[in-house]
Parts: structure tokens; sequence; C-alpha cells
């Protein structure tokens, strides 16, 4: 309830309207011909949604070596562990994936509704998954002869599914890299000639690797060049150059989400456990329930969502990623269409959920389902022609009307979808949004919610699947709410939190302007355990707009606290 409570707060629209005419800036703008850029983007634009494949040596020792768990991610083992060269090499006759089949990969994409697959060609170590004629480290070199990438990109033009290539610019392998660099360029170029030419056509090619002092952005845009010689529509990732915003085609966040997207286009990558190639010993998997919240939240702001498998030696995918993909799979053939060639929400942010678009359309995404059947949008201008559940094959209209908190749709009484049940919203016209402030509720107070907080710095940021702000380990980030202070007056500030014992003592300050009240934050028995705190009396000068920010004041022991909510109360006289 207490959630429901944070979804009627919104209000005292701003006389500020965001036209969503406006809104995805990577795209072209109506009635003018489509740059080359563009016209190659158009396919990625539409997909949203792709599979990384981490697979090579490294999934024979799993992330073990003579016995010992190595820690981090499995395919840099051989540096992790400080394996030389010559010990790596042991592992060729070792790597036999006699149950690969490519068939079964690719139908596994599809079915969980991914519109492309990007194989590592080469990783860091330096071998190659195809039949090189530039060297002999290659997959022909083991027991299993067999070239993975043709057979994978012949099964992805049967399915209709595009064919991409990862590929490591540096290589710990071949001696050239740092002895003579000319020389290892020339045969980089090379295989990269050999992914370009024998496969058939080729979505992306992913680099990575760049960061080798040996390597600019100079080689880069020639590198880049290149490939375009060869394949002109070929979309190319920023990391060909020094992951800079003008190289390559689009960005690349690694395991995180940006907080607003990146204003041009991008694609998170993520793994579903803690490494992207096989580890016998990581279970830590992620549930399917974040990983679409992920997914939405990154279509929301604009972005692609490519998600790792790391396949076992023997060339299957592990049970649990299986899974959890074909979980997502359901969802998105019954809501697909809010995903897929969709733009970014129209919204700054919304207290349930998730917002993507389409012209004349909203596709509402509710992780929270409002307990009373209404769900309010705050600040729509547009007029609403219709509302229904997209995953209500005959459409039934959902009531709605407009009312000083924003326009209602009267949904039914439990969520149809648990993980995340998507409203249609079709309008007349452009999409018009009035950013919303929150107002205070009928008894005088206020509520921030976490999914409603602006998140600034590079650790804390929302977590969907538990409704709170998270992974607060930099005391340098904060976070802040845009409301209307209706009155002056003081106020009770209450926090909803959790921390787990032994990484409580910190402490932090909830202000308004220059009006500050410090806490500290205590345990409440684990991180997912919540406790709701008043923290003290702050009195606050107004009426008018305002910003709460909480910030904490040092640096915490783990982390600061799980936020899941701050409330400001009318203090008794």
């Amino acid at each position: 309830m207490r959630g429901q409570r944070f979804n009627r707060a919104v209000g005292w629209a701003m006389a500020v309207v965001v036209s969503l005419a406006s809104a995805p800036p990577a795209r072209a703008e109506e009635n003018k011909p489509p740059s080359p850029r563009d016209r190659r983007m158009a396919w990625w634009r539409e997909a949203r949604f792709g599979m990384f494949i981490h697979w090579g040596l490294y999934a024979v020792p799993a992330g073990v070596w003579k016995g010992k768990k190595i820690n981090g991610i499995g395919e840099w083992i051989m540096d992790r562990a400080k394996i030389p060269v010559d010990e790596y090499e042991t592992l060729v006759p070792k790597f036999n994936p006699v149950r690969f089949d490519a068939k079964k990969w690719v139908s596994l994409a599809k079915k969980a509704g991914m519109k492309y697959i990007v194989l590592t060609s080469k990783h860091h170590d330096g071998f190659c998954l195809w039949d090189s004629k530039l060297t002999d480290y290659d997959i022909m070199a083991t027991p299993f002869k067999r070239d993975i990438l043709k057979e994978l990109a012949d099964e992805c033009h049967r399915q209709k599914i595009r064919i991409c290539w990862y590929h490591s610019i540096m290589d710990w392998h071949h001696p050239d890299q740092k002895a003579n660099f000319p020389k290892y360029h020339e045969v980089l170029k090379g295989q990269i000639r050999e992914l370009l030419t024998g496969y058939g056509t080729i979505g992306v090619m992913w680099f990575d690797g760049e960061w080798i002092k040996q390597w600019d952005r100079e080689k880069g845009r020639q590198l880049a060049a290149f490939c375009r010689s060869i394949q002109p529509e070929l979309v190319i990732n920023n990391r060909v150059g020094k992951r800079h915003r003008a190289d390559g085609d689009f960005g690349t966040p690694e395991q995180r989400i940006p907080a607003k997207g990146l204003g041009y286009d991008w694609e998170t990558c993520m793994t579903m456990n803690g490494t992207w190639g096989f580890k016998t010993h990581d279970h830590n998997w992620k549930p399917t329930k974040d990983l679409l919240h992920k997914l939405v939240d990154i279509v929301s702001k604009g972005g692609n969502f490519l998600l790792n498998v790391g396949p076992t030696a023997e060339g299957l995918i592990p049970e649990p990623s299986v899974q959890r993909l074909r979980e997502m799979g359901t969802w998105l053939a019954a809501n697909g269409e809010s995903v897929y060639g969709t733009g970014p929400s129209a919204f700054q942010r919304l207290p349930w959920g998730r917002c993507t678009t389409k012209p004349g359309k909203l596709y509402l995404h509710v992780f929270n389902w409002p307990a009373d059947g209404k769900l309010i949008v705050p600040g729509l201008r547009s007029e609403v022609k219709k509302a229904y559940l997209l995953a209500d094959g005959k459409r039934t209209a959902l009531p709605t009307r407009r009312t000083d908190a924003g326009t209602v749709i009267d949904v039914p009484a439990a969520a149809p979808d648990a993980i995340d049940t998507v409203v249609v919203l079709e309008v007349a016209g452009t999409i018009e949004i009035a950013a919303a402030l929150t107002g205070p509720r009928a008894d005088g107070s206020y509520a921030f919610a976490a999914a409603a907080a602006e998140t600034h710095g590079g650790t804390i940021r929302f977590e969907s699947d538990k409704n709170t702000l998270g992974f607060w380990t930099n005391a340098k980030d904060w976070a802040r709410w845009d409301f209307k202070l209706a009155k002056a007056g003081a106020f009770e500030v209450r926090l909803t939190y959790a921390c787990e014992a032994g990484s409580d003592g910190s402490t932090f300050t909830v202000g308004v302007g220059k009006d500050l009240i410090e806490g500290k934050v205590e345990a409440t028995g684990s991180w997912t355990k919540f406790t709701t705190k008043t923290v003290g009396t702050i009195r606050l000068a107004g009426p008018g707009p305002a910003k709460l920010s909480v910030r904490a004041k040092a640096k915490p022991k783990l982390a600061v606290m799980n936020l899941r909510s701050i409330e400001l109360v009318p203090a008794k006289d």
C-alpha cells in the first residue's frame, strides 16, 4: 500500500511541455532522406535485444587453474592466473565441443526474442574460432576441426537473425602486438578481412581491447573505413577507437544502465551471472524479472540490450541461461510490440515503471501495480483515444479520465503479469508531456519514491526488483527529487531503507536547499529488510518549486543503504 500512496503524490504540472516528435535523438527526421548512418542503423534500432556469446579456450578451465579457483571473469583467466603462453596453449587439444549445435543456439536466441547474435571470433587470448589462414592458433588445431563461425553464420542466415562478430584488438598470444605492432596490425586487418568476406552479410563488428597503448583513435577511424570498404552497411561499435562518442556507430556501457540514456545510439552489454566466459562455480544468476526490467529500462532510455551467455567447453549453453531466455521470450511473445522499434520514454520518471513509445502510442510498463486499480499517468497533455492491455488479444478498452494528478486509467485489481504488465495508450496527434512536480498528498505530506529519483554518480542506481536505490558505494553519489512545496512549515523526515549488519553507521543528510538534517544509518537485518525511521524535523520556507536531496557524508563501509523512500510529514505543534 505504501507504493500506491506514492502514485497519488504526483501533481503540480509545470508549464513545460515535452514534445515526443523530437525525442529519439538517433532517428532520422521525418520527410528527409535517411543518412547513410541512419540506413545502416535502421535494423539495429528496430532490434533492441541481442545475444552476446563469449566462447573460447577459457571454457576448458572454466575459472579453475591447477586446482585453484581464479577470481574474476572467466575469459580473463590467462591474465588473472598469470598463465604463460606455452602453458595456455595446452588447452588447444582439450577444446572439443562435440555438443555444439548451431541450430539449437540460434533457435534459442530466436525464441528468446533476440534479433541478433554477437559471437567472440577472437578474444584477448588470441584464439580464433574460425579457420584463419593467418595463424595456426585456431579451431582447426583442436580435435573439433570445424569452423564454428561458418556454422553459426549459416544458421543465422537461415533463421533470419543478424550474425555479428566480436573481435579483440588486443592479443595476449601474438608476439608482434608488443614487439612489432605494424606487423601485428597487418595480421589484425587480414583476419578482419576473413571475417567480412567468408560468412555473408555481417550485422556488427563489435571491437574490444582498444585500450592498449599501441592503439589510438586515428587507427580506429582507419580500421572502420577498412571494414566498410568490404561491407559498406556494416555497423561498428565505439570501441573501434577509444570509446569516444564519435568513434563508431554506438556507445557500449558495460554491466551498467545509464541513468538517463546517452542521447545517442547505445547498447548495454551485461552478463546473466558474474562472468562472460563460462565458470563452473559462478551461480550468481540474475532473476528473469530483473533481466526483463533491465531490458525495458534500457529500451525506455533509447538503448539496446546485449545479454550474454557463456557456453561450456562441450558446446552447451548453461541451463540457467536457457531457462531465463525462454521466460524472457514468453514475455516478449506477448509484449514485443512495446520493445521492438520503440523510442525512449516521454517522461522524466514514473513512480510505477517505465514507458516506451511509437508515433501515437505510449507503452506503459507497470512494474509496481496500483493496489486500488487506478494507474496515474502524470503530465500527459495529449488526448487519449484508447487505453488497453497489450497482452489482451481483444484490446478491450480501459476507462480513462483526466484529473489534477494526471490521466487516470482504471485497470484490473490484480496485475495480469506480475513482472511487467504493459498498458497501451493511443493518443491523438503528437505526444505531449508536461514535466510534473510531486505535490502534497491530502494530509499535506510528501512522498518521494526511489523509482522517481534523479540519481547522480557512478554507483547509485534504481533496482527495480527491490524498488530501491542501491549499489550506493561511493559517498560522492547522491539522489534528488523535484517537488512543489505548497506552504512553509516544519516537517518530520522519514526514511524507509535497509542495511545489512556490519555495514551500518553511514551518516547522511537530507536537505531542501540550505535546510539540512543529518541522520545515521542503523542496521535493519539485511539489505532487503526495510524499516521506516524518523530522522528528525526540518523547517522549510515556501511556497514554490523545491529540490529534495539525500547525500552521504563519508565513505561507507560497503554501501550507504538501500533507500526505498523519503517522506516529509507535517510536524505536530
